[in-house]
């Protein structure tokens, strides 16, 4: 098990939080996902044989935000 924290610029709402945290949930690999919009990331628990960070990544971008780290 791996752990990640993705800076995440676009969040305004819970909306967001839940948007985000779906979509990092729905990677196959994704155990444990915790979007904080006060501190702008995502804490993300993964199975780094399953999934990638670059993977993550691209989750986020195609619900609508950027990864800035």
């Amino acid at each position: 098990m791996a752990n990640a924290i993705l800076k995440i610029k676009g969040m305004s709402c819970q909306h967001c939080v839940v948007s985000i945290t779906k979509a990092l949930k729905d990677l196959k690999g994704v155990k444990d996902v915790k979007v904080s919009l006060e501190k702008g990331n995502a804490e993300v628990n993964y199975d780094d044989k399953l999934v990638t960070l670059s993977q993550m990544k691209d989750a986020v971008a195609d619900a609508g935000y950027t990864v800035i780290n």
